[in-house]
């Protein structure tokens, strides 16, 4: 499928859209080049996240969807532009941007292998800076809402893919962060685990969270969301 080719996906709730929310994730005049001779996968990119709006970003392989929600996510620093949460950027001391981000990258990653489930998500959930005394509940709470609660004591590395997509996951939703990133979500989930994905999602934007999901394919309209883009030649291009 061409870049050109792939499809935004159907508003969720456009009658009830609100475009005075609250601005939580501001990305302004991003760029970014790899080395080597090719041209910058990210050039001059802006693009605001509101509360309560789900915002999908498509494009083919290697379009630079990756590398926008690395930039977003604090992983990356932008070569050219800003990102910010309000006052606080990438770089604000004490991790303090990255608290408020819940990040799910594309692939198999961030599982450790010979920890049982529930550990997992305690070993997260102190990653993520969550209060001692909200650990528990937090992950108990996420163990229930990903359907991961039969096999909370069953070892990480013998789950089958699409159980460990709902780990990583529950690991991004887990310290109810207000801005949600999340890379290619659908991969290897059944048709349970699309509605359990989109469930969170409604429910985080019901709380006042952001979500932002890329995907290179047309057929995850079963998320919808409020805003869709198509990432091509370094630029968004916003799909009616």
């Amino acid at each position: 499928m061409s870049p050109t080719s792939v499809s935004a996906p159907v508003p969720s709730h456009p009658q009830t859209a609100a475009p005075t929310a609250a601005r939580l994730l501001e990305l302004e005049g991003l760029y970014h080049r790899w080395k080597g001779p090719k041209p910058p996968v990210l050039d001059d990119v802006s693009l605001t996240l509101r509360a309560g709006e789900v915002t999908w970003v498509g494009g083919r392989n290697g379009a630079g969807k990756t590398t926008l929600l690395r930039l977003a996510a604090g992983i990356l620093l932008p070569q050219r532009g800003t990102v910010r949460i309000g006052e606080l950027t990438p770089a604000t001391k004490g991790g303090r941007y990255r608290r408020q981000i819940g990040f799910l990258s594309a692939g198999d990653r961030s599982l450790q292998a010979r920890m049982r489930v529930r550990q997992q998500l305690d070993y997260w959930a102190r990653l993520a800076y969550v209060p001692r005394e909200r650990r528990a509940e937090l992950v108990e709470v996420s163990l229930r809402r990903f359907g991961l609660e039969e096999f909370a004591q069953r070892r990480v590395d013998r789950m089958s893919m699409g159980q460990r997509q709902r780990i990583r996951l529950a690991m991004a939703f887990l310290h109810e962060p207000i801005v949600i990133l999340l890379d290619e979500p659908r991969n290897s989930l059944d048709d349970d685990g699309y509605e359990v994905l989109a469930e969170q999602i409604e429910r985080a934007v019901a709380a006042g969270a952001t979500v932002l999901w890329c995907s290179p394919r047309g057929e995850d309209r079963v998320l919808t969301s409020d805003t869709g883009y198509t990432l091509e030649n370094g630029h968004l291009e916003r799909v009616e």
